[in-house]
């Protein structure tokens, strides 16, 4: 008798099983147009075929860059069915973070729609005979998506599976530049499996994507719901009214928003009530949310489960989550709305000191885990991951503490990153943005209040001599370097050096007391 021990895990198995078990349930909706799974089902394999005739080979990147749409969910996983991996481009970077990706994954082909078409031909290396216009009327010398189609008989699954490459995910760089992180198919799985575990996924699941799909949380929200055949509404963009208007029409049940979205959504409700009655779920996370914000919405949608979820692009999206049954505005529990929630099954959470040792409950330490959603590492970045993967355990680089009941608390960050609106920002990417301009001698990024965004991003200067520089000539200086939620929102300009340790490092927390006087910092 011999035994297989490979793990055949693969993402392409949650399309076949909604092909098979729900042919003629909506698959997406996408503005006016509506598809079944059958149909899905077809165009994807049809698709994967029209890239296996452009010469990619399985392994090889192929990279996406486009705006939410059922296009977009088709692109993933033909990508996916051609055994090749899926390069997500964050929609909201400047030129040359887009040029550096695309150097770095180094991909076969580019995949993007008409919003990104212009802006992609400016980039250095691109090939028009390699890229894929995901639209309806393809430029003559672009690849046609819907030729692609129309053009191929399906192609068998030819995906990878189990510890290999699946996506190649950019999250922000401590060193300035973005970094690619590895995950395997078993990494997703295993990650929303267990997520699954707190959050049930139901079969008649109508879930909305206003979150961008180039977003670790909204991808896996593509991918696990697929598999359980659910209907995926997408919105192109974040807008309330919108929102608003897919919950009502498509009788959507299920959501995913960052805490400013809702905010926004609340807001909205306010001056233009609606029936949501639909919505049965709202997971939020990627970035803090105010204990007021939290009240004040479950007010607004009484019959609404919440569900908060923490996590990192690391760790394949969230592995801490606070359940519907934890939201108590009122007794003994109301405390937990403060809480990041309880880590998932399959993932071992520690709080740790700085030499990796467990630190006793309530104790403020680094927050490290391990288990099957850990990434792969950082695309050709070793000491990178080395770091951050320590025998076995992934370090967050945030900080909080665990209880006597195991809910995990949040109350600052290790590393120098701000999350604005549910967008992650790392300083040093701003800093080396600010530090090329011929006028600025040293500077220092920090994370302030933000009524809105939870936190903006605040720049601390001090100018050449003889140099001088306002804040709209340094605003369109960085426009050409970073994307816009990066940019400063705010300035202060030092005649004094910046305040430094020992070890000649800024002292940000200096630099930070002024704002966050009578404000609790904390992260989600």
């Amino acid at each position: 008798m011999t035994t297989n021990h490979e793990l055949h895990i693969t993402l392409t198995q949650g399309l076949r099983r909604a092909a098979q078990y729900f042919p003629e349930r909506t698959s997406t909706v996408f503005g006016q147009r509506r598809r079944t799974w059958a149909e899905t089902f077809d165009r994807v394999t049809r698709l994967a075929a029209g890239l296996a005739t452009l010469g990619v080979k399985p392994g090889e990147r192929i990279a996406i860059l486009g705006s939410n749409s059922d296009r977009y969910l088709e692109a993933t996983y033909a990508i996916l069915w051609a055994g090749c991996v899926a390069v997500p481009g964050n929609t909201r970077w400047a030129p040359a973070e887009h040029a550096y990706a695309l150097k770095d994954s180094e991909p076969s082909l580019l995949i993007l729609d008409q919003d990104f078409a212009a802006m992609a031909r400016t980039l250095p290396g691109f090939d028009p005979a390699r890229t894929v216009f995901m639209g309806d009327d393809a430029p003559a010398d672009l690849v046609s998506f819907e030729k692609l189609i129309e053009g191929n008989e399906p192609l068998e699954d030819r995906s990878t599976h189990g510890h290999e490459m699946a996506i190649i995910m950019y999250t922000g760089g401590t060193t300035g530049w973005p970094k690619g992180v590895m995950l395997s198919h078993a990494n997703i799985t295993f990650a929303f499996m267990s997520f699954s575990l707190v959050m049930p996924y139901e079969a008649d699941a109508v879930f909305l994507h206003s979150a961008p799909m180039f977003h670790l949380a909204a991808m896996c929200s593509v991918l696990s719901y697929t598999g359980v055949g659910a209907t995926h509404v997408i919105l192109p963009r974040f807008d309330p009214a919108l929102v608003v208007e897919a919950v009502v029409s498509e009788q959507v049940n299920t959501a995913l928003l960052v805490p400013t979205m809702v905010d926004f959504v609340d807001r909205y409700l306010q001056a233009h009530p609606a029936d949501m009655g639909s919505l049965r779920k709202l997971l939020y996370g990627a970035s803090p949310i105010s204990e007021a914000l939290l009240r004040r919405a479950m007010k607004t949608l009484p019959n609404v489960a919440f569900y908060q979820g923490y996590g990192q692009t690391e760790m394949a999206g969230g592995v801490v989550v606070l359940g519907a049954e934890f939201h108590a505005v009122e007794g003994p529990n109301a405390r937990l709305l403060r809480a990041a929630g309880r880590p998932n099954p399959t993932l071992d959470i520690r709080i740790v000191d700085d030499e990796m040792k467990e630190v006793p409950r309530g104790t403020i330490g680094e927050i490290v885990a391990r288990g099957p959603s850990v990434m792969l590492g950082y695309w050709r970045k070793p000491e990178q991951t080395q770091a951050a993967i320590v025998d076995g355990w992934l370090r967050s680089g945030d900080a909080g503490y665990m209880d006597a009941q195991g809910f995990i608390f949040l109350v600052d960050r290790l590393k120098d990153m701000i999350v604005s609106g549910g967008e992650n920002v790392y300083s040093a990417e701003v800093e080396n943005a600010l530090a090329q301009h011929p006028a600025v001698l040293e500077c220092a990024v920090i994370g302030i209040p933000s009524e809105q965004w939870g936190e903006e991003v605040h720049a601390v200067l001090r100018l050449r001599d003889g140099h001088q520089v306002d804040e709209e000539a340094l605003a369109a200086h960085c426009s050409q370097l970073i994307a816009n939620y990066k940019r400063p929102r705010s300035y202060t300009f030092r005649t004094e050096t910046l305040p430094l340790s020992a070890t000649g490092k800024v002292l940000k927390t200096e630099l930070r007391k002024p704002f966050w006087e009578g404000h609790a910092r904390q992260v989600g």
